[in-house]
Parts: structure tokens; sequence; C-alpha cells
């Protein structure tokens, strides 16, 4: 991961988003890749529809036919328009799965789609004229199915304007190639060859209203690509999504640097008077400064932070590769101790310089905290969300205000004292990583329950059971202690510190949890 070396001082950087014509002019760029994939789905859906018409649409003639005429005629005479169905069908489905299996660029797709309208276009424009008129030989404006098709395509592939302008007249020129043609087979002589655009002038008037649709698509699209442009950050794909906000993957547009930006509403840290709004916003400000400040390698980094021109607040932090605690342990099962040990470890290490510095992260638990490969280095931890921590008593006033609606924790991780009190300090991170060790020796929460009331009391007054009982397995004494110890009602029967947890930790006797082990572990799940 790359590594900013002057951040002692973070800024709020809402001034670098107002609009100037070179800022302006970065942002009239193309689609964003994930509307694109989601625009290439929808691409591979009209594939198949078009497949399913050009199977029906002959067969529904025949029956109508034979409706009309009373049962006269039989009820399938063959038409060479027929078999130009059956081989478009064929086209159609392989496009289809073109589409679907294919490892090319979503932008790329969309091009072969526009060359796949007008194809399709010749095979309409061939059935509509292959045969005599049956209107007799007259001349006539009308409307096919080439003009609504190119509509459909405009509304539903993006594409730039003149693309589609260009594609949607030759296109709807494929009419007049149907006319044509059965002018040489001598079936239809229709006059001058003006007539062939008197006859079609309305598909062509509809490929001028796709040409303006496709024109109102892409500048939706530049809005959400403007929409995404975050300080010296492009958003890109969707990470998830949380009570609070939505995780983006995203790219410094100086650096090519990967990050992580997460958006968070203003409505979910502050409601009410606009003063109340302006102290949620101070603080995020004076707390963002401080957790940029943390310098433990087990803590993930804060790039950035500010305030976008809705009053969207953000921050960027380096982008992780791995998973977190809780989707580990839910995919792949309980750790071993020696694993747990090793994880756990790491995270006193963050905590310990957080609780130095004076902050309480609050929220400690198995999403919140990551693990993966950095450098070469294998089930490395990283904690996150400290641009969310809480200052112990002591702070300014500032610091020390908890906005109405701010996460204050989550009930299967929360000390009791944060039920009961505002007034924490680190001994209520340390009692929720005696609930994370659980969790990872386990594979349970510490208290189930029905929903987060009931977990709050169980916090609040049910003793946990053996971590071996509900494991199923047997676990060094030396832990089960610890773990015990970290979860006790009151803070002082707790070990005090971070760093005397990462103490206890190290001397139980236990084979340790080697680099080999983990990238062996890696390895296989990579696999």
């Amino acid at each position: 991961m790359a590594i900013i070396a002057a951040m002692s001082k973070p800024r709020l950087v809402a001034h670098s988003l107002q609009t100037t014509p070179e800022t302006a002019a970065r942002r009239r760029r193309e689609i964003p890749d994930d509307l694109l994939r989601e625009a290439s789905r929808r691409l591979r859906i009209m594939a198949l529809l078009g497949a399913v018409l050009w199977l029906t649409g002959p067969l529904l003639y025949h029956l109508a036919l034979q409706s009309v005429t009373h049962g006269q005629l039989p009820w399938y005479m063959p038409r060479v328009s027929d078999l130009i169905a059956a081989i478009y069908f064929l086209i159609s489905l392989a496009f289809y799965f073109h589409v679907r299996i294919s490892k090319t660029p979503p932008r790329v797709l969309l091009d072969r789609g526009l060359f796949f309208m007008v194809f399709t276009s010749l095979g309409i424009g061939l059935m509509w004229h292959w045969d005599p008129p049956t209107m007799g030989h007259q001349v006539f404006p009308m409307f096919t199915w080439i003009g609504p098709q190119i509509l459909i395509y405009a509304a539903l592939v993006p594409t730039s304007p003149w693309k589609m302008l260009v594609a949607g007249c030759i296109a709807a020129s494929m009419n007049p190639v149907g006319m044509f043609v059965a002018q040489a087979r001598g079936t239809w002589n229709f006059g001058p060859a003006y007539n062939v655009l008197v006859m079609h002038y309305p598909d062509y008037i509809l490929v001028a209203v796709a040409a303006i649709i496709s024109g109102v698509m892409t500048r939706l699209g530049e809005k959400v690509t403007s929409a995404r442009e975050l300080g010296s950050y492009h958003l890109g794909e969707l990470l998830g999504r949380g009570g609070m906000g939505e995780v983006y993957r995203a790219t410094h547009r100086m650096l090519a640097r990967p990050a992580a930006i997460k958006l968070i509403r203003p409505e979910t840290i502050a409601s009410g008077t606009p003063e109340e709004v302006d102290t949620a916003l101070r603080r995020f400000r004076r707390e963002a400064e401080v957790a940029a400040s943390l310098r433990s390698p087990h803590t993930v980094e804060l790039y950035d932070f500010g305030q976008a021109e809705d009053s969207t607040l953000y921050y960027a932090m380096e982008f992780l590769e791995g998973m977190d605690l809780e989707t580990l342990v839910r995919d792949h099962g309980p750790m071993p101790a020696n694993r747990a040990i090793y994880v756990l470890i790491q995270v006193c290490e963050s905590l310990a310089e957080a609780h130095v510095r004076g902050l309480v992260h609050r929220d400690i638990k198995p999403a919140n905290i990551h693990v993966g490969t950095l450098g070469l280095e294998h089930d490395f931890a990283k904690v996150l969300d400290f641009g969310l921590v809480k200052a112990v008593p002591g702070e300014d006033a500032l610091t020390q205000m908890t906005a109405a609606g701010f996460a204050a924790g989550t009930p299967a991780y929360m000390a009791p004292e944060t039920i009961l009190t505002d007034e924490v300090d680190g001994r209520a991170d340390l009692y929720a990583l005696g609930c994370v060790a659980y969790y990872l020796l386990s594979g349970k929460v510490v208290f189930e329950a029905a929903n987060p009331v009931q977990a709050i009391g169980r916090h609040l007054h049910d003793a946990p059971a053996p971590i071996a009982e509900r494991a199923g397995i047997a676990v060094p004494p030396a832990l089960e202690r610890l773990v015990v110890e970290l979860l006790s009602k009151k803070p002082e029967a707790r070990p005090q510190t971070a760093q005397e947890v990462a103490k206890r930790l190290r001397a139980i006797e236990l084979e340790p949890w080697s680099e080999d082990k983990a990238a062996a572990w890696w390895k296989e799940r990579a696999s």
C-alpha cells in the first residue's frame, strides 16, 4: 500500500471541490465502470429478448394470418422471411452468450451492441420487404420495428449521442436496403429511388429522438462521475453499505493510488438545529485530525477527509485486500487459539497507541478488524473506523460531545459502562476485545440475544459461558482466564491497558502461529 508521508496535519478539503474550468473539464468524463457493467447486463437481456422475438414473431404471424383468412390458408406456409428469422434467432442467442461469458471490458461490449443493433436492423429490413407488400405497390410513410429498436437501445445502452446518431442512421437505412433488395428480385417496383426515404422518414425521425435520449443518458453519467469526485479522489465501485453511509473503492487522480472512501451522511451524526450540525462537523474534523495522526501499522491509515458540496462527510483510507474477522469466522469457522492470539496481539498494538493519545474506539468488533496480506506479511491485522473515535474525559469539550444519532457501539460488543454512562476510557475497548476473542475462538458472540435490548441486558447482568463449552474444543486455560477477565462487568477488574493484554497473550505457552502457516492458509483460500 502506498503511504503518505506528510500527513501530520490533515486539512478539510471542501474548498478543493469548488468548480473551476479546469475541474469542470476533468469531470466531463465517461460513464463510471460500475454503471457500464450494469448496462452490459441490460444488453445481454435485450439480446435474449431479441432471440425470443425472432422465434415467436413469425409463429404469431402465421397464426394471425390463418385467423384473418378464416382458415382458408394452410396453418404454415414456408417463407424466406421465416429462414431469415431463424438465422437471426441463432445470431441473437450467440450474442447473448458472448456478452454473458466474455471478459471484454463493458465499454467495448456496448460498442459491439451498436453493431448488433445495425445487423439486427438488416434482418428486420429484409423480412419487412422480402415478400410483395400486403398493400400492393403503394408507397406511404410508415414505422417499422427498426425505429422502436433504436429507441430502446438509446434508453438502455448508454453511448455518446454522435455514436447513436451514426449507428441509428445506418440501422434505419436497413429498410431502404430491404426495399432495394425487393426491387432487385423483381417483387416490388416502388418507383423513384427517393421513395425509400418518403416511406421510411418516420424511422429517421426516431433516430434523431434516440440521439437526444443518448445525450441525456450521457449527461446523467457525467453527473454521476462528477458526484463521485471527492477532493483528489475519484470514486469507483461500491464496496459496502452500512447504517451511516457507503464505502467505495477510489483512486487518487494524481498518484493512481487505490483507496477506500467512506461517505457519511450528515443526518447520521447530527440532527436538529444548524448549531448542532455545525458542532458535529467541527467534532468530525477534530477527531479526524487526531485519528489521522495515529501511526501504528495495525491502524488503517487515514489519507484525507473533508466535506463534499452536498454536505456529505467523507474520509479516504488505505485500500485493504483480505477480509474482516466477522467474514473470516463466518465463512471459515473459528480460529485455532494460536492464530487468534497472533491477531489479537496486533489489535492490542493499535489500541495501545490510541489509548495513550486519549482516544477510545468505542466500536471494536470483528467487522472492524481486517486481516489480509501486506507486502510479504500474511494475517496482518488492521483496526478500522478510527475516524469515528471518541475522546476520553479530559479532552476539550468539543471532542467530548456525542452528536445525536452518532453510533456509540454495537450491542453484541458493548461494555456495560458504555450503556450506563458516556464517561468511558480505553478499558471499554478492552471489554469489546474480549468479546472479539470469544467470537474468534468459539464462532459465537458472547451473549446470544433476540434483539439489541436483550443483548444489552445480558452484558449488564449475565456471566459468559466458558469458551470451551460453547466451542466444543479445548482452549488454553491462560487464554480462557484472560478472556474472562476482559469480560468483567467492572472496568477496574479488567486488565488496565492494551499493553498488558498483549504481554499476557505473548506469555501463553502455545506453539506460535507462524508466517508460514498464515501464508499457507491464504494461499489455500485463494486457489
